[in-house]
């Protein structure tokens, strides 16, 4: 089984660490583990198209996807602040505000659980999630059909993306997953580095990976071309509010669990702050203190969280790392809504 495969199954068994590959940059894509593999992956009754990318695109910037007709998918997750919102917490219907941050899309294809918390297994199921749920887009799902059937235009989308199948919410969640298929990262200095290039990065970048992979140990969680190993864990976050938040123990009653969150990709993290499942950190200053104090909520803390005594170069190589990931401008044309 190879590195990568490994990363996938460790997440479905909730394993907190994996080995990681280090070495020098290759010059053979494809070979290098933290860089991102070319085919993007994708369920057998859902291969996306181009009319079902077109569709799931028009649905994401739809706003008569909510209750109120005023928020779309793109209200939170937008293409010009790293496919997430820049708040410290995402707001919902009637613009009252959630209780976690909006997470990025970035790359969520290739993530087996989804939000904060894993309880989407798919892209299909989580586009519909925030849709019916009531504090954010506020729209049964049985409303969808109707609504989008009213308006012109929508049935020749549906159909010639999914022939014979209709408007239905599994038509609808099927599209906008086509869409977020194609939300992934761009070549990075990073990548151009792991590619070879040696002038594609500073020495501050090149000693941050190197504290990244061994002292500061941020590899035994953010591991791979995604940077993450997409399990969940409690790293002392502590609480803005007086109720805790159980995170992926709602969901799976394991003690280890409570309190974890799952591991956030890094690629563009550079452009998706505020940090943290609650944002309480807005720069990545911040979010490496946190980390070199070893957490401040110590309760059921994961045992990968150790003080790291980092020093003041030390921490901005680490920075300097992270703000490498951040890739080539991904072009987003907005579409024609239908009328």
């Amino acid at each position: 089984m190879n590195t990568l495969a490994r990363i996938f199954a460790a997440a479905v068994t909730m394993a907190t660490t994996l080995g990681v590959l280090a070495g020098s940059p290759s010059t053979a894509p494809g070979t290098d583990p933290w860089l991102r593999p070319a085919e993007v992956p994708a369920p057998p009754d859902n291969v996306p198209n181009p009319d079902r990318v077109h569709l799931g695109k028009v649905l994401f910037f739809e706003p008569r996807l909510s209750g109120s007709g005023f928020l779309s998918c793109a209200s939170c997750h937008n293409p010009a602040m790293g496919w997430s919102d820049g708040l410290p917490t995402g707001f919902g219907h009637d613009f009252k505000r959630l209780g976690r941050a909006t997470p990025t899309i970035l790359n969520t294809v290739y993530q087996p659980l989804l939000m904060w918390d894993g309880r989407k297994p798919n892209l299909e199921e989580q586009a519909l999630g925030p849709i019916e749920a009531v504090g954010e887009m506020n729209l049964p799902l049985d409303e969808l059909p109707k609504r989008l059937g009213a308006i012109n235009g929508y049935l020749a989308l549906f159909e010639k993306a999914y022939p014979g199948e209709g408007i239905t919410k599994q038509t609808v969640g099927k599209a906008l997953a086509s869409f977020e298929r194609t939300i992934v990262s761009t070549t990075s200095p990073f990548d151009r580095w792991r590619k070879g290039d040696q002038r594609a990065v500073n020495e501050s970048v090149k000693r941050g990976f190197e504290l990244f992979q061994n002292k500061a140990a941020c590899a035994k969680c953010h591991q791979g071309f995604n940077f993450t190993d997409n399990g969940f864990h409690n790293i002392g976050v502590r609480s803005l509010g007086d109720t805790e938040d159980e995170g992926r123990f709602a969901h799976r009653k394991i003690k280890v669990l409570k309190g974890a969150f799952k591991t956030p990709t890094l690629r563009d993290v550079e452009l998706t702050a505020p940090y943290m499942h609650n944002g309480i950190y807005r720069t990545l200053e911040e979010v490496i203190d946190h980390y070199d104090r070893g957490g401040d909520t110590k309760t059921n803390l994961s045992p990968n969280m150790q003080a790291l005594n980092l020093t003041t170069q030390e921490k901005q190589d680490l920075v300097a790392f992270m703000k490498s990931l951040t890739g080539d401008p991904m072009r987003v044309v907005l579409p024609q809504l239908p009328y």
